[in-house]
Protein backbone atom coordinates (compact mmCIF):
# COMPACT_ATOMS: atom_id res chain seq x y z
CA UNK A 1 0.00 0.00 0.00
CA UNK A 2 1.13 3.52 -0.59
CA UNK A 3 0.72 6.65 1.12
CA UNK A 4 1.77 10.27 -0.46
CA UNK A 5 1.07 13.47 1.46
CA UNK A 6 -0.38 16.51 -0.05
CA UNK A 7 -1.49 20.04 0.96
CA UNK A 8 -4.81 20.67 -0.74
CA UNK A 9 -4.99 24.27 -0.57
CA UNK A 10 -8.58 26.16 -0.33
CA UNK A 11 -9.93 27.89 -3.94
CA UNK A 12 -10.59 31.41 -3.65
CA UNK A 13 -13.54 32.97 -5.40
CA UNK A 14 -11.78 36.53 -7.28
CA UNK A 15 -13.47 39.13 -9.11
CA UNK A 16 -16.43 41.39 -8.80
CA UNK A 17 -20.08 40.03 -8.41
CA UNK A 18 -20.97 41.48 -11.41
CA UNK A 19 -19.16 39.63 -13.57
CA UNK A 20 -19.51 36.56 -11.84
CA UNK A 21 -23.20 36.50 -11.05
CA UNK A 22 -23.94 37.03 -15.14
CA UNK A 23 -20.86 34.27 -16.22
CA UNK A 24 -23.07 32.02 -13.70
CA UNK A 25 -26.26 32.61 -15.40
CA UNK A 26 -25.06 31.55 -18.57
CA UNK A 27 -27.55 29.58 -20.42
CA UNK A 28 -26.34 26.01 -20.74
CA UNK A 29 -25.39 26.24 -17.19
CA UNK A 30 -27.41 24.44 -15.13
CA UNK A 31 -27.59 24.06 -11.32
CA UNK A 32 -26.18 21.04 -10.95
CA UNK A 33 -23.11 21.43 -13.34
CA UNK A 34 -22.44 24.49 -11.20
CA UNK A 35 -20.19 24.15 -8.24
CA UNK A 36 -20.68 27.81 -6.37
CA UNK A 37 -24.74 27.17 -6.80
CA UNK A 38 -24.05 24.20 -4.76
CA UNK A 39 -22.20 24.91 -2.32
CA UNK A 40 -24.74 27.82 -1.38
CA UNK A 41 -27.36 25.56 -1.78
CA UNK A 42 -25.75 23.11 0.59
CA UNK A 43 -24.99 26.38 3.44
CA UNK A 44 -28.23 27.26 2.81
CA UNK A 45 -29.84 23.72 3.84
CA UNK A 46 -27.52 23.78 6.78
CA UNK A 47 -28.14 27.20 8.16
CA UNK A 48 -31.56 26.11 8.05
CA UNK A 49 -31.70 23.11 9.66
CA UNK A 50 -28.64 24.92 12.46
CA UNK A 51 -31.51 27.65 13.40
CA UNK A 52 -34.98 26.74 12.40
CA UNK A 53 -35.09 22.27 13.08
CA UNK A 54 -37.20 21.75 15.44
CA UNK A 55 -34.63 20.40 17.71
CA UNK A 56 -30.88 21.68 18.93
CA UNK A 57 -28.45 20.56 15.69
CA UNK A 58 -24.91 21.05 16.11
CA UNK A 59 -23.32 22.59 13.02
CA UNK A 60 -20.00 20.49 13.34
CA UNK A 61 -22.49 17.61 13.37
CA UNK A 62 -23.80 18.49 10.74
CA UNK A 63 -20.42 19.27 8.62
CA UNK A 64 -19.26 15.68 10.11
CA UNK A 65 -22.58 13.92 9.02
CA UNK A 66 -22.41 15.84 5.13
CA UNK A 67 -18.52 14.34 5.10
CA UNK A 68 -19.36 11.23 6.01
CA UNK A 69 -22.28 10.55 3.74
CA UNK A 70 -19.61 11.62 0.52
CA UNK A 71 -17.01 9.42 1.34
CA UNK A 72 -20.39 6.64 2.13
CA UNK A 73 -21.29 7.06 -1.34
CA UNK A 74 -17.82 6.30 -2.96
CA UNK A 75 -18.67 3.15 -1.50
CA UNK A 76 -14.79 2.33 -0.68
CA UNK A 77 -13.74 0.98 2.70
CA UNK A 78 -10.28 2.35 1.91
CA UNK A 79 -11.56 6.22 2.19
CA UNK A 80 -12.34 7.99 5.20
CA UNK A 81 -11.78 11.32 7.06
CA UNK A 82 -9.36 11.64 9.91
CA UNK A 83 -9.98 13.96 12.67
CA UNK A 84 -6.67 16.19 13.62
CA UNK A 85 -6.61 14.95 17.06
CA UNK A 86 -6.82 10.63 15.73
CA UNK A 87 -4.18 11.63 12.93
CA UNK A 88 -1.76 12.95 15.56
CA UNK A 89 -2.32 10.14 17.77
CA UNK A 90 -1.38 7.39 14.53
CA UNK A 91 1.13 9.08 13.66
CA UNK A 92 2.83 9.16 17.17
CA UNK A 93 1.98 5.26 17.27
CA UNK A 94 3.16 4.96 13.90
CA UNK A 95 6.73 5.54 15.00
CA UNK A 96 6.69 3.95 18.18
CA UNK A 97 6.78 -0.42 17.20
CA UNK A 98 6.38 -0.68 21.02
CA UNK A 99 2.23 -0.35 21.89
CA UNK A 100 -0.57 -2.40 23.17
CA UNK A 101 -2.18 -4.17 20.38
CA UNK A 102 -4.59 -7.26 19.36
CA UNK A 103 -2.72 -7.97 16.44
CA UNK A 104 -5.35 -7.58 13.79
CA UNK A 105 -5.67 -5.85 10.29
CA UNK A 106 -8.47 -4.28 9.83
CA UNK A 107 -10.73 -2.18 7.26
CA UNK A 108 -13.88 -1.00 6.77
CA UNK A 109 -16.38 -3.30 4.96
CA UNK A 110 -20.55 -3.48 4.46
CA UNK A 111 -21.21 -0.99 7.61
CA UNK A 112 -18.43 -2.90 9.68
CA UNK A 113 -14.93 -3.21 10.91
CA UNK A 114 -13.49 -6.83 9.29
CA UNK A 115 -10.51 -8.23 10.26
CA UNK A 116 -8.72 -8.72 6.60
CA UNK A 117 -5.61 -10.56 8.09
CA UNK A 118 -4.89 -12.07 11.63
CA UNK A 119 -1.34 -11.44 12.82
CA UNK A 120 0.17 -14.66 13.50
CA UNK A 121 1.05 -15.39 17.05
CA UNK A 122 -1.11 -12.37 17.99
CA UNK A 123 -3.47 -11.85 20.60
CA UNK A 124 -6.19 -12.35 17.83
CA UNK A 125 -4.60 -15.55 16.67
CA UNK A 126 -4.63 -16.35 20.18
CA UNK A 127 -8.05 -15.76 20.80
CA UNK A 128 -9.18 -17.45 17.32
CA UNK A 129 -10.32 -14.48 15.87
CA UNK A 130 -10.08 -15.46 11.79
CA UNK A 131 -10.04 -12.96 8.60
CA UNK A 132 -13.35 -12.29 7.58
CA UNK A 133 -14.79 -11.86 10.91
CA UNK A 134 -16.35 -8.53 11.54
CA UNK A 135 -16.77 -6.43 14.80
CA UNK A 136 -20.44 -6.57 16.61
CA UNK A 137 -19.65 -5.33 19.47
CA UNK A 138 -15.96 -3.28 21.08
CA UNK A 139 -15.63 -2.89 24.84
CA UNK A 140 -19.47 -3.13 25.22
CA UNK A 141 -20.52 -0.59 22.77
CA UNK A 142 -22.37 -2.00 19.44
CA UNK A 143 -19.90 -0.84 16.54
CA UNK A 144 -22.00 -1.36 13.17
CA UNK A 145 -21.30 2.01 11.35
CA UNK A 146 -17.66 2.99 13.03
CA UNK A 147 -15.08 4.36 11.28
CA UNK A 148 -11.74 1.85 10.98
CA UNK A 149 -10.05 4.83 12.92
CA UNK A 150 -12.56 4.58 16.17
CA UNK A 151 -12.18 1.03 16.72
CA UNK A 152 -8.54 1.17 16.19
CA UNK A 153 -8.26 3.36 18.93
CA UNK A 154 -10.40 1.28 21.52
CA UNK A 155 -8.53 -1.99 20.66
CA UNK A 156 -5.23 -0.04 21.44
CA UNK A 157 -4.04 -0.11 25.19
CA UNK A 158 -1.74 -0.63 27.31
CA UNK A 159 0.19 -4.22 27.28
CA UNK A 160 -1.47 -7.00 29.46
CA UNK A 161 -4.66 -5.41 29.47
CA UNK A 162 -7.92 -6.83 28.07
CA UNK A 163 -11.06 -5.31 25.91
CA UNK A 164 -13.96 -7.91 25.37
CA UNK A 165 -15.11 -7.89 22.07
CA UNK A 166 -17.99 -9.79 19.95
CA UNK A 167 -17.60 -11.25 16.62
CA UNK A 168 -20.02 -11.49 13.40
CA UNK A 169 -18.62 -14.43 11.28
CA UNK A 170 -19.95 -15.93 7.93
CA UNK A 171 -21.69 -18.66 8.28
CA UNK A 172 -22.29 -18.42 12.39
CA UNK A 173 -25.68 -17.22 13.14
CA UNK A 174 -24.95 -15.72 16.64
CA UNK A 175 -22.18 -12.35 17.60
CA UNK A 176 -18.83 -15.10 19.12
CA UNK A 177 -17.82 -13.56 22.39
CA UNK A 178 -13.73 -13.15 22.83
CA UNK A 179 -11.92 -11.58 25.50
CA UNK A 180 -8.25 -10.47 24.17
CA UNK A 181 -5.24 -9.80 26.22
CA UNK A 182 -3.45 -6.56 24.39
CA UNK A 183 0.22 -7.34 23.87
CA UNK A 184 3.21 -5.83 22.27
CA UNK A 185 3.11 -6.49 18.61
CA UNK A 186 6.51 -6.55 17.19
CA UNK A 187 6.72 -8.56 13.70
CA UNK A 188 9.47 -10.24 12.35
CA UNK A 189 9.62 -10.55 8.52
CA UNK A 190 10.86 -14.23 8.59
CA UNK A 191 10.36 -15.37 11.34
CA UNK A 192 12.38 -18.94 10.20
CA UNK A 193 13.45 -20.73 7.75
CA UNK A 194 13.46 -24.44 7.11
CA UNK A 195 15.52 -27.05 5.05
CA UNK A 196 13.21 -29.78 3.34
CA UNK A 197 13.16 -32.99 1.83
CA UNK A 198 15.48 -32.80 -1.79
CA UNK A 199 17.25 -29.75 -1.19
CA UNK A 200 14.07 -27.29 -1.36
CA UNK A 201 14.31 -24.38 1.21
CA UNK A 202 11.38 -22.65 2.74
CA UNK A 203 10.81 -18.95 3.73
CA UNK A 204 7.61 -17.45 5.14
CA UNK A 205 7.41 -13.77 4.82
CA UNK A 206 4.41 -12.72 7.12
CA UNK A 207 4.87 -9.12 6.30
CA UNK A 208 6.50 -6.11 4.16
CA UNK A 209 7.97 -3.66 7.12
CA UNK A 210 11.48 -2.03 6.62
CA UNK A 211 13.64 -4.95 6.51
CA UNK A 212 11.97 -7.46 5.32
CA UNK A 213 13.59 -7.46 2.15
CA UNK A 214 16.83 -7.54 3.42
CA UNK A 215 15.24 -10.47 5.84
CA UNK A 216 14.38 -12.21 2.70
CA UNK A 217 17.88 -12.17 1.12
CA UNK A 218 19.77 -13.24 3.86
CA UNK A 219 17.27 -16.15 4.30
CA UNK A 220 17.50 -17.11 0.78
CA UNK A 221 21.56 -16.62 1.22
CA UNK A 222 21.81 -18.69 4.54
CA UNK A 223 20.15 -21.83 2.67
CA UNK A 224 21.85 -21.66 -0.59
CA UNK A 225 24.88 -22.12 2.05
CA UNK A 226 23.29 -25.21 3.10
CA UNK A 227 23.22 -26.99 -0.07
CA UNK A 228 19.36 -26.05 -1.08
CA UNK A 229 18.85 -26.39 -5.21
CA UNK A 230 15.63 -24.69 -4.85
CA UNK A 231 13.48 -21.86 -2.22
CA UNK A 232 9.44 -21.92 -1.70
CA UNK A 233 8.43 -18.38 -0.76
CA UNK A 234 5.39 -18.24 1.86
CA UNK A 235 3.02 -15.31 1.15
CA UNK A 236 -0.03 -16.92 3.03
CA UNK A 237 -1.36 -14.70 5.84
CA UNK A 238 0.96 -12.11 4.67
CA UNK A 239 -1.47 -8.82 4.72
CA UNK A 240 1.32 -6.55 2.89
CA UNK A 241 2.75 -3.84 3.90
CA UNK A 242 5.57 -1.12 2.65
CA UNK A 243 5.31 -0.73 -1.26
CA UNK A 244 9.16 -0.21 -1.43
CA UNK A 245 10.26 -3.40 0.28
CA UNK A 246 7.40 -5.37 -1.96
CA UNK A 247 9.58 -3.43 -4.83
CA UNK A 248 12.78 -4.77 -3.27
CA UNK A 249 11.83 -8.30 -2.59
CA UNK A 250 10.88 -8.81 -6.79
CA UNK A 251 13.86 -7.43 -7.17
CA UNK A 252 15.86 -9.99 -5.57
CA UNK A 253 14.56 -12.34 -8.37
CA UNK A 254 14.26 -10.45 -11.66
CA UNK A 255 16.23 -8.54 -14.23
CA UNK A 256 16.78 -5.03 -13.91
CA UNK A 257 14.83 -3.35 -15.90
CA UNK A 258 12.08 -5.67 -15.33
CA UNK A 259 8.91 -4.03 -14.74
CA UNK A 260 7.45 -5.12 -11.10
CA UNK A 261 4.15 -3.10 -11.16
CA UNK A 262 2.40 -0.16 -11.89
CA UNK A 263 -0.12 2.72 -10.75
CA UNK A 264 -3.02 3.96 -12.29
CA UNK A 265 -5.05 7.43 -11.57
CA UNK A 266 -6.95 10.64 -12.58
CA UNK A 267 -4.59 13.03 -10.32
CA UNK A 268 -1.57 14.29 -11.56
CA UNK A 269 1.52 12.31 -10.16
CA UNK A 270 -0.62 9.33 -9.33
CA UNK A 271 0.13 7.01 -12.55
CA UNK A 272 3.63 5.56 -12.55
CA UNK A 273 5.57 2.26 -13.23
CA UNK A 274 7.94 0.62 -10.71
CA UNK A 275 10.53 -1.42 -12.34
CA UNK A 276 13.94 -3.27 -11.19
CA UNK A 277 16.77 -1.60 -10.57
CA UNK A 278 19.85 -3.56 -10.14
CA UNK A 279 20.68 -7.13 -11.38
CA UNK A 280 18.70 -10.18 -9.42
CA UNK A 281 20.45 -11.71 -6.52
CA UNK A 282 19.36 -15.36 -6.92
CA UNK A 283 18.82 -15.50 -10.67
CA UNK A 284 18.85 -19.32 -11.22
CA UNK A 285 17.00 -20.37 -8.49
CA UNK A 286 14.12 -22.17 -9.10
CA UNK A 287 10.83 -20.51 -7.02
CA UNK A 288 7.57 -21.59 -5.81
CA UNK A 289 5.27 -18.60 -4.69
CA UNK A 290 2.51 -19.97 -2.40
CA UNK A 291 -0.63 -17.02 -1.80
CA UNK A 292 -4.03 -17.48 -0.74
CA UNK A 293 -6.91 -15.54 0.24
CA UNK A 294 -5.44 -13.52 2.88
CA UNK A 295 -2.34 -12.65 0.68
CA UNK A 296 -2.36 -9.04 0.00
CA UNK A 297 -1.53 -5.79 -0.87
CA UNK A 298 2.77 -6.10 -1.18
CA UNK A 299 2.35 -9.93 -1.45
CA UNK A 300 0.10 -9.62 -4.46
CA UNK A 301 2.55 -6.90 -6.24
CA UNK A 302 5.40 -9.75 -5.77
CA UNK A 303 3.26 -12.36 -6.33
CA UNK A 304 1.94 -10.94 -9.86
CA UNK A 305 5.24 -9.54 -10.73
CA UNK A 306 7.06 -12.59 -10.65
CA UNK A 307 4.40 -15.06 -12.27
CA UNK A 308 4.10 -12.60 -15.24
CA UNK A 309 7.62 -12.37 -16.07
CA UNK A 310 7.97 -16.50 -15.57
CA UNK A 311 10.00 -16.08 -12.88
CA UNK A 312 7.96 -18.39 -10.04
CA UNK A 313 5.40 -20.79 -10.11
CA UNK A 314 2.52 -19.72 -8.15
CA UNK A 315 0.85 -21.86 -6.10
CA UNK A 316 -2.00 -21.93 -3.66
CA UNK A 317 -5.44 -20.21 -3.84
CA UNK A 318 -6.40 -16.86 -5.37
CA UNK A 319 -5.78 -13.91 -3.56
CA UNK A 320 -7.68 -11.41 -1.33
CA UNK A 321 -7.28 -8.46 -4.30
CA UNK A 322 -6.32 -5.29 -2.54
CA UNK A 323 -4.78 -3.26 -5.36
CA UNK A 324 -5.86 0.20 -4.50
CA UNK A 325 -3.59 3.06 -3.52
CA UNK A 326 -4.52 5.21 -0.81
CA UNK A 327 -3.21 9.35 -0.07
CA UNK A 328 -3.60 11.40 2.61
CA UNK A 329 -4.48 15.05 2.02
CA UNK A 330 -3.93 17.57 4.43
CA UNK A 331 -7.33 19.75 4.91
CA UNK A 332 -7.63 22.44 7.36
CA UNK A 333 -7.55 22.26 10.72
CA UNK A 334 -5.20 19.45 10.94
CA UNK A 335 -7.76 17.03 9.69
CA UNK A 336 -6.47 14.54 6.83
CA UNK A 337 -8.55 12.88 3.78
CA UNK A 338 -7.32 9.50 3.35
CA UNK A 339 -8.60 8.61 -0.12
CA UNK A 340 -7.91 6.49 -2.83
CA UNK A 341 -6.36 7.48 -5.65
CA UNK A 342 -5.11 4.94 -7.71
CA UNK A 343 -5.05 1.33 -8.95
CA UNK A 344 -1.98 -1.32 -8.67
CA UNK A 345 -1.72 -3.29 -12.44
CA UNK A 346 0.65 -5.87 -12.50
CA UNK A 347 3.66 -5.73 -15.52
CA UNK A 348 1.37 -7.05 -18.17
CA UNK A 349 -1.91 -5.67 -17.32
CA UNK A 350 -3.78 -7.10 -14.34
CA UNK A 351 -5.93 -5.09 -12.03
CA UNK A 352 -5.13 -6.28 -7.95
CA UNK A 353 -7.99 -4.73 -7.31
CA UNK A 354 -10.85 -7.58 -6.84
CA UNK A 355 -14.71 -6.49 -6.51
CA UNK A 356 -16.76 -7.30 -4.57
CA UNK A 357 -20.47 -8.46 -5.24
CA UNK A 358 -21.07 -10.61 -2.58
CA UNK A 359 -22.17 -9.32 1.21
CA UNK A 360 -20.78 -11.19 3.73
CA UNK A 361 -24.05 -12.66 5.11
CA UNK A 362 -24.51 -14.10 1.75
CA UNK A 363 -21.42 -16.13 1.55
CA UNK A 364 -22.23 -19.66 1.18
CA UNK A 365 -22.53 -22.24 4.22
CA UNK A 366 -20.19 -24.26 2.95
CA UNK A 367 -17.42 -26.72 3.69
CA UNK A 368 -14.55 -25.62 6.37
CA UNK A 369 -10.95 -26.86 5.51
CA UNK A 370 -9.26 -28.96 8.42
CA UNK A 371 -7.82 -25.65 10.16
CA UNK A 372 -11.62 -24.12 9.97
CA UNK A 373 -11.23 -22.12 7.41
CA UNK A 374 -13.90 -21.26 4.72
CA UNK A 375 -13.05 -23.03 1.26
CA UNK A 376 -12.52 -20.79 -1.61
CA UNK A 377 -15.12 -20.98 -3.68
CA UNK A 378 -13.98 -17.94 -6.69
CA UNK A 379 -15.15 -19.23 -10.07
CA UNK A 380 -11.81 -18.41 -12.59
CA UNK A 381 -13.95 -19.62 -15.67
CA UNK A 382 -15.14 -16.45 -16.43
CA UNK A 383 -12.07 -14.14 -15.76
CA UNK A 384 -10.19 -11.97 -18.50
CA UNK A 385 -7.09 -14.20 -19.64
CA UNK A 386 -3.63 -12.27 -20.45
CA UNK A 387 -0.41 -13.35 -21.99
CA UNK A 388 2.79 -13.76 -19.35
CA UNK A 389 6.28 -12.47 -20.68
CA UNK A 390 6.64 -15.62 -22.16
CA UNK A 391 3.60 -16.57 -23.72
CA UNK A 392 1.42 -18.78 -20.86
CA UNK A 393 -1.90 -17.75 -20.24
CA UNK A 394 -2.37 -15.84 -17.20
CA UNK A 395 -6.21 -14.98 -15.37
CA UNK A 396 -7.44 -11.52 -14.21
CA UNK A 397 -10.36 -10.04 -12.84
CA UNK A 398 -8.86 -9.30 -9.06
CA UNK A 399 -6.36 -10.80 -7.31
CA UNK A 400 -3.60 -13.14 -8.06
CA UNK A 401 -4.90 -16.54 -9.82
CA UNK A 402 -2.05 -19.62 -9.05
CA UNK A 403 -1.22 -21.85 -11.76
CA UNK A 404 -2.16 -24.19 -9.61
CA UNK A 405 -5.04 -24.17 -7.68
CA UNK A 406 -4.62 -26.46 -5.03
CA UNK A 407 -7.42 -26.90 -2.28
CA UNK A 408 -6.42 -27.80 1.70
CA UNK A 409 -7.68 -31.10 3.55
CA UNK A 410 -11.89 -30.40 3.76
CA UNK A 411 -13.84 -31.40 6.50
CA UNK A 412 -17.17 -32.92 5.38
CA UNK A 413 -20.67 -31.23 5.62
CA UNK A 414 -21.73 -32.61 8.99
CA UNK A 415 -18.05 -31.87 10.07
CA UNK A 416 -18.32 -28.59 8.56
CA UNK A 417 -21.70 -27.99 10.75
CA UNK A 418 -20.18 -29.26 13.87
CA UNK A 419 -17.03 -26.48 14.02
CA UNK A 420 -19.54 -24.23 13.13
CA UNK A 421 -21.43 -25.15 16.49
CA UNK A 422 -18.20 -25.00 17.95
CA UNK A 423 -17.72 -21.31 16.97
CA UNK A 424 -20.17 -20.07 18.85
CA UNK A 425 -18.03 -20.80 21.56
CA UNK A 426 -15.13 -19.87 19.92
CA UNK A 427 -13.30 -17.64 22.66
CA UNK A 428 -13.41 -20.26 25.28
CA UNK A 429 -12.22 -23.36 22.75
CA UNK A 430 -9.07 -21.31 21.86
CA UNK A 431 -8.39 -20.49 25.57
CA UNK A 432 -8.41 -24.09 26.61
CA UNK A 433 -6.67 -25.50 23.98
CA UNK A 434 -3.91 -22.59 24.86
CA UNK A 435 -4.18 -23.78 28.48
CA UNK A 436 -4.47 -27.61 28.07
CA UNK A 437 -1.64 -27.26 25.49
CA UNK A 438 0.71 -25.31 28.15
CA UNK A 439 -0.42 -27.99 30.80
CA UNK A 440 0.48 -30.69 28.97
CA UNK A 441 3.89 -29.48 27.50
CA UNK A 442 5.15 -28.84 31.16
CA UNK A 443 4.21 -32.23 32.44
CA UNK A 444 4.51 -34.84 29.38
CA UNK A 445 7.47 -32.76 28.00
CA UNK A 446 6.32 -34.55 24.13
CA UNK A 447 8.92 -35.18 22.27
CA UNK A 448 8.42 -34.23 18.07
CA UNK A 449 6.58 -37.29 17.73
CA UNK A 450 3.85 -37.07 19.63
CA UNK A 451 0.64 -38.34 18.83
CA UNK A 452 -2.77 -36.77 19.58
CA UNK A 453 -4.43 -39.80 21.50
CA UNK A 454 -7.90 -40.70 22.47
CA UNK A 455 -6.94 -40.12 25.93
CA UNK A 456 -5.65 -36.93 24.98
CA UNK A 457 -8.69 -36.31 23.47
CA UNK A 458 -10.72 -37.01 26.19
CA UNK A 459 -8.78 -35.08 29.19
CA UNK A 460 -8.92 -32.17 26.80
CA UNK A 461 -12.62 -32.60 26.05
CA UNK A 462 -13.25 -33.16 29.92
CA UNK A 463 -11.41 -29.68 30.37
CA UNK A 464 -13.92 -28.14 28.13
CA UNK A 465 -16.88 -29.67 30.05
CA UNK A 466 -15.43 -27.88 33.09
CA UNK A 467 -14.74 -24.56 30.90
CA UNK A 468 -18.32 -24.44 30.74
CA UNK A 469 -18.23 -25.78 26.74
CA UNK A 470 -22.44 -27.09 26.75
CA UNK A 471 -22.05 -28.47 23.11
CA UNK A 472 -23.65 -32.21 23.04
CA UNK A 473 -21.46 -35.52 22.70
CA UNK A 474 -22.62 -35.86 18.85
CA UNK A 475 -21.48 -32.39 17.64
CA UNK A 476 -18.10 -33.05 19.44
CA UNK A 477 -17.71 -36.32 17.94
CA UNK A 478 -17.83 -34.34 14.52
CA UNK A 479 -15.26 -32.39 15.29
CA UNK A 480 -12.90 -34.47 16.07
CA UNK A 481 -10.92 -34.38 13.51
CA UNK A 482 -10.96 -30.07 13.66
CA UNK A 483 -10.26 -30.69 17.53
CA UNK A 484 -7.09 -33.08 17.00
CA UNK A 485 -5.80 -30.59 14.29
CA UNK A 486 -5.98 -28.25 17.07
CA UNK A 487 -4.27 -29.35 19.59
CA UNK A 488 -1.66 -30.60 17.31
CA UNK A 489 -0.59 -27.81 16.44
CA UNK A 490 -1.09 -25.84 19.98
CA UNK A 491 0.94 -28.14 21.66
CA UNK A 492 3.98 -28.73 18.72
CA UNK A 493 3.66 -24.18 18.98
CA UNK A 494 4.08 -24.32 22.95
CA UNK A 495 6.65 -27.32 22.79
CA UNK A 496 9.05 -26.45 19.53
CA UNK A 497 7.86 -22.37 18.48
CA UNK A 498 6.79 -21.37 15.17
CA UNK A 499 9.51 -23.55 12.98
CA UNK A 500 8.07 -26.60 15.00
CA UNK A 501 4.78 -26.53 14.43
CA UNK A 502 5.74 -26.05 11.01
CA UNK A 503 7.40 -29.25 11.03
CA UNK A 504 4.94 -31.03 13.06
CA UNK A 505 2.12 -29.82 10.19
CA UNK A 506 4.54 -30.20 7.20
CA UNK A 507 2.64 -33.28 5.87
CA UNK A 508 -0.85 -32.28 5.84
CA UNK A 509 -0.38 -28.44 4.11
CA UNK A 510 -1.59 -29.71 0.98
CA UNK A 511 -0.46 -26.32 -0.86
CA UNK A 512 3.18 -26.80 0.46
CA UNK A 513 3.13 -30.14 -0.64
CA UNK A 514 1.76 -29.63 -4.35
CA UNK A 515 4.77 -27.06 -4.01
CA UNK A 516 7.33 -29.61 -3.17
CA UNK A 517 5.68 -32.14 -6.30
CA UNK A 518 6.12 -29.50 -8.63
CA UNK A 519 9.93 -28.58 -8.10
CA UNK A 520 10.64 -32.27 -7.85
CA UNK A 521 9.42 -32.50 -11.16
CA UNK A 522 11.33 -29.19 -12.11
CA UNK A 523 15.12 -28.73 -13.10
CA UNK A 524 14.97 -25.31 -13.84
CA UNK A 525 12.88 -22.03 -13.64
CA UNK A 526 11.59 -22.78 -17.06
CA UNK A 527 10.81 -26.49 -16.48
CA UNK A 528 9.16 -25.11 -13.18
CA UNK A 529 7.00 -22.53 -14.62
CA UNK A 530 5.91 -24.84 -17.82
CA UNK A 531 3.97 -26.66 -15.45
CA UNK A 532 1.57 -23.60 -14.91
CA UNK A 533 1.35 -23.51 -18.70
CA UNK A 534 -2.26 -24.43 -18.85
CA UNK A 535 -4.70 -22.07 -17.15
CA UNK A 536 -5.92 -22.29 -13.42
CA UNK A 537 -9.37 -22.65 -15.09
CA UNK A 538 -8.95 -25.70 -16.94
CA UNK A 539 -6.05 -27.30 -14.42
CA UNK A 540 -7.25 -29.94 -11.68
CA UNK A 541 -6.88 -28.74 -8.54
CA UNK A 542 -4.36 -30.85 -6.34
CA UNK A 543 -5.61 -32.12 -3.08
CA UNK A 544 -9.18 -30.77 -4.35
Amino acid sequence: MSFTKRTILPFTLVGASIFLGGWFLQEGVSREENVFVQVRLFQEVVDHVAEQYVDPVERDALYDSAIEGVLRELDDPNSSFIRASDYEDFRIRATDGDYGGVGLEVLARDGFVTVMTVIPGGPGARAGIRAGDRFYRIGGEDAEGWAVERAVDLLRGEPDSEIEVEMLRPGVDEPIPFVLRRAVIQLKSVPFTAVLDDGVGYVPLQVFRTTSSDEVAEAVQALESQGVRAVVLDLRDNPGGLLDEGIDVSELFLDAGAAIVETRGRGTGQSRSYSAQGGPAFPELPLVVLVDETSASASEIVAGALQDHDRALLVGAPSYGKGSVQSLFRLSGGNVLRLTTALWYTPVGRSIQKERDREPDELPHGALTLDGSLVATDDPSDRPEFQSEGGRTLLGGGGITPDLWVVQDTLTTLESAAVRALYQEAGLFTRTVFNFAVSHVQTAEPTPGFRVTDTLVDRFLSALREAGLELDDDTLAQADRYIRYQLESEIALQAFGEEGRFLRLLDQDRQLQAALRALQEASSTQSLVAQGAEPVSRAVPLGG
